[in-house]
């Protein structure tokens, strides 16, 4: 459960008893794009999740209702086809034409 983001901490068993839904509900994928900032909303992040704008590590995701552990929690990022992924980075002005085009 500490690997899955629920507990804070490995010290004892009995933490297991005050585990509530929400911990579960914060582990979700769109829950994560908030915490991550890369969502305003949650109605944006489901969105985003649904239409396909976003991956954990190599897959491509689109079922906002997936659990990510806290090891996949880095690997979160935008699609490299992802329009999304074009306007953050041209208001961070760093896209490279070369890389996206293609």
């Amino acid at each position: 459960l500490h690997a899955m983001g629920l507990l804070g901490s490995r010290r004892s068993l009995a933490l297991c008893e005050r585990l509530s839904a929400a911990a579960f509900c914060r582990r979700r994928l769109p829950c994560l794009l908030l915490k991550l900032r890369m969502a305003q909303n949650l109605r944006d992040a489901v969105t985003f999740v649904e239409q396909g704008h976003v991956r954990v590590g190599p897959d491509v995701v689109t079922d906002p209702a997936l659990l990510v552990t806290r090891a996949m929690e880095d690997f979160i990022t935008w699609t490299d086809a992802s329009r999304l992924r074009r306007k953050v980075l041209d208001y961070n002005q760093e896209r490279d034409d070369f890389d996206l085009d293609a």
